[in-house]
């Protein structure tokens, strides 16, 4: 149970499903999405009792893999609109509790800029989310740039989100593809939008990389290496690290003990969010997520001389003052999405 006091997190990895979306996935083969046993159930009273449960205040829903484009750019266009107009009724439904990364039927560009424009000037969306590839085409693709200019011009926020890449008849070896093959489309899909610029060309994008950023910790070096080795001399020399220390990650998944520390070494700790991956994760294995978060030390070289006390290491903190993962991440993504603040 966490403590009274304790600071409410925000959630910006959590989904929902509907009775509707699940059938329309089914009748377009996704029987066992992602090779999982079944769909999930999901409610927003059981949600919120979930939330309250782990003193989680504000959800940020979005839906998972397999998206809405089931190969039909009219049937996506209309999924889309679908799901998002029902988030959103949610969101309207529970003042607070929670906010709206809404869907686009990638890779149908004119249908997502339609849908980007109706999400946020008439559903008020928070963000919107972008599966890590649509049928093989990956977010660094060159037509998917009207997108991002249009999504960067309104300063949105950009939730990646992983699902089975194109070759994973071959890849998962039967296995079911979040174990590992979606660890590595996250890094395939963000390495392929610096291999193409659109985080040059567009700086101040908001995105968030799930999974404590999937594999791109390790990998990332080897990406700068591999970038300065075979980019143009006439474009300068790229710094891909930079560009990936200025995007935010969440902690969905397994952050401890391994994958926070490895994270830390690319980022700073204002770029973590915290994340729960409900209700594609369980309800019981959401709330020991919540508690190994909770009982994780902050590394000492994020503390003062006074253990769980902040030093300048954590930006906006005030020396002396406590801090947890729950206080840091809560912060971080009330800087992220400034209208959570203010609820």
């Amino acid at each position: 149970m966490t403590a009274p006091d304790a600071p409410r997190l925000i959630d910006v990895h959590a989904h929902f499903v509907t009775e509707s979306y699940i059938r329309q996935a089914r009748a377009a083969g996704h029987e066992r999405p992602d090779g999982m046993p079944g769909w999930p159930t999901w409610s927003p009273a059981a949600h919120l009792d979930l939330m309250d449960r782990c003193g989680i205040g504000t959800a940020m829903l979005s839906l998972s893999s397999p998206g809405v484009h089931f190969g039909d750019d009219a049937a996506a266009r209309r999924l889309a609109r679908e799901v998002n107009e029902e988030s959103a009724r949610v969101v309207r439904e529970h003042p607070g509790r929670f906010g709206l990364f809404a869907s686009l039927p990638l890779p149908d560009v004119d249908g997502a800029l339609d849908e980007i424009a109706y999400a946020f000037d008439t559903l008020g969306a928070d963000g919107v989310v972008l599966e890590s590839n649509t049928h093989g085409v990956y977010l660094g693709d060159a037509r998917l740039e009207p997108v991002f200019a249009e999504l960067a011009r309104r300063d949105a926020v950009v939730f990646l989100h992983p699902t089975s890449p194109v070759c994973w008849e071959q890849s998962a070896l039967g296995r079911p593809r979040p174990m590992v093959e979606f660890i590595f489309d996250t890094a395939r899909t963000v390495t392929d939008l610096l291999f193409a610029g659109t985080l040059e060309r567009h700086p101040d994008l908001k995105v968030v990389v799930p999974h404590c950023g999937g594999a791109l910790p390790v990998l990332a070096d080897r990406v700068n290496g591999f970038m300065r080795l075979f980019s143009p001399e006439d474009q300068g020399t790229p710094d891909v690290i930079a560009h990936l220390r200025r995007l935010h990650y969440d902690l969905a998944g397994t952050p401890f003990p391994r994958q926070v520390p490895a994270l830390l070494n690319l980022v700073d700790p204002d770029r973590l969010l915290y994340g729960s991956d409900y209700c594609w994760t369980p309800p019981a294995a959401a709330e020991a997520h919540v508690a190994s978060v909770d009982a994780a030390q902050v590394p000492a070289t994020m503390t003062g001389a006074v253990p769980g006390t902040v030093t300048g290491a954590v930006p906006g903190a005030v020396p002396g003052e406590s801090v947890t993962w729950r206080s840091l991440t809560t912060a971080n993504a009330q800087r992220l999405l400034p209208r959570l603040a203010a609820r």
